[in-house]
């Protein structure tokens, strides 16, 4: 394995020798578990430098705004793959042949239906809910649905679990728009592919067959595509750590979705957009320029850099062109909303302030303006990032079951009180 040491010298002159693991491609790792019998552990707020598990599934380097999955980079699955695709290669570390595709395919389709008992769920939240409450509660509540193959233990019964959830996502998220609008549920259609039965169960109605527009479709599977996975960001590694307690995949999913709906991880795109209609007006944006540069204004322009990406984002690029494609299919240039954000997205490649720290539009950015011309509404913004983000999940938690792993247990620096002796009520 490791050929690389790290020697550490402790404050008793005692010496470690540290193995030093390589990475296939990317930053090394030092492996640091010989300090726990030192009774010394790493202090890693974020876990920002800390690697948890090793991983075979996604690499970033955020200098050069370089993603892959399995090794290919998000374009290329973005330009010329299908999302059912990019679920298969990052469940199976391939990209599927026709005949594997048309497998997979089909047994996604067959999951696609959920239990009729599931559509009570609906009626206990209240009409206003957020959809994010509600998907979190009813996904979970699928584990009581699936006794018979939730052995988590057993490869078959893992691969059912991420057809079942990859399939019934899209299904469960459309009925949390319907029921918020008091339209009745749209069952799922076989004969059309995984984006436009998504959108086909979210705005039609059974007094009017209709079929979703293909280029529509195709731009939010590409949504779909650029938001499966991200290595281990915050949702990510709540699954594995949920998972690592051997917890049932719909609960690991559901925790996943509650990390995701905090504002500062899937909420950015609906950030973005609250931001442009704060601005309001293309009059407007020379004020909101001038705050976001000066350091003591709170203001921030959201969508624009990104924590990893320390260059363009890739997604960003891919995102970018197909906001255009959907605003010129859907006629939508002349929403003062899409006015403001295409002069902002000028000024940042173009302002010297931007350019220089790196501030360029982010996938949040473009991907917010156009689930807005496709007619999504904003809360439901989050919903799709989990619904896309739910095949990278569930890789991740077959990946770790498959592996030597541990029930996650990280440490601590205590610096509360030491120990001391109770006092009674009276005296206190």
């Amino acid at each position: 394995m490791p050929k690389n040491t790290l020697t550490v010298t402790l404050a008793n002159d005692k010496t470690l020798e540290l193995p030093v693991l390589k990475a296939s491609v990317g930053a090394n790792v030092v492996d640091i578990q010989a300090l726990a019998k030192e009774d010394l552990f790493t202090f890693d707020p974020g876990f920002l430098a800390t690697a948890a598990c090793e991983s075979k599934i996604t690499y970033i380097d955020g200098d050069k705004g370089i993603l892959l999955h399995r090794g290919y980079p998000i374009e290329e699955l973005a330009n010329h793959a299908s999302y059912l695709e990019v679920c298969y290669l990052l469940l199976h570390g391939e990209l599927p042949t026709q005949t594997e595709f048309n497998t997979f395919a089909k047994q996604i389709t067959q999951h696609t239906m959920i239990h009729q008992q599931i559509c009570n769920f609906f009626n206990g939240f209240r009409r206003d809910a957020h959809p994010m409450a509600i998907l979190m509660g009813t996904v979970g509540g699928l584990s009581a649905f699936y006794h018979e193959a939730t052995d988590i233990h057993n490869p078959d019964h893992r691969a059912s679990a991420a057809c079942r959830l990859i399939a019934k996502i899209p299904t469960i998220a459309a009925m949390c728009y319907k029921y918020s609008i008091g339209q009745p549920f749209m069952p799922p259609q076989n004969r059309m592919n995984y984006a436009e039965n998504f959108l086909n169960m979210m705005f039609a109605t059974p007094s009017e067959e209709t079929m979703p527009d293909p280029v529509l479709a195709k731009a939010l599977d590409k949504i779909f595509i650029l938001h499966a996975d991200h290595e281990q960001n915050a949702s990510t590694s709540t699954v594995r750590l949920v998972g690592s307690t051997d917890a049932n995949p719909f609960a690991c999913i559901a925790a996943g979705i509650a990390a995701l709906w905090g504002p500062a991880h899937g909420g950015a795109n609906e950030a973005a957009l609250n931001m442009l209609e704060a601005i309001g007006d293309e009059s407007n944006i020379n004020t909101y320029i001038k705050r976001a540069k000066d350091k003591s204004d709170p203001f921030r322009l959201m969508g624009f850099g990104h924590r990893v990406y320390k260059n363009y984002d890739p997604r960003a690029k891919v995102m970018r062109d197909t906001c255009y494609e959907v605003l010129e299919r859907t006629g939508a240039h002349d929403d003062p909303l899409f006015k403001v954000a295409l002069k902002l997205e000028k000024i940042a490649l173009e302002d010297p302030y931007f350019v220089e720290k790196k501030l360029y539009p982010n996938v949040d950015f473009y991907s917010g303006i156009t689930l807005r011309a496709l007619g999504i509404p904003t809360n439901m913004f989050t919903v799709i990032f989990a619904l896309a983000r739910t095949s990278g999940w569930i890789s991740h938690w077959i990946e770790m079951l498959s592996s030597d792993h541990r029930i996650g247990r990280p440490r601590q620096l205590y610096t509360g009180m030491t120990q001391r002796p109770f006092v009674p009520m009276k005296k206190r």
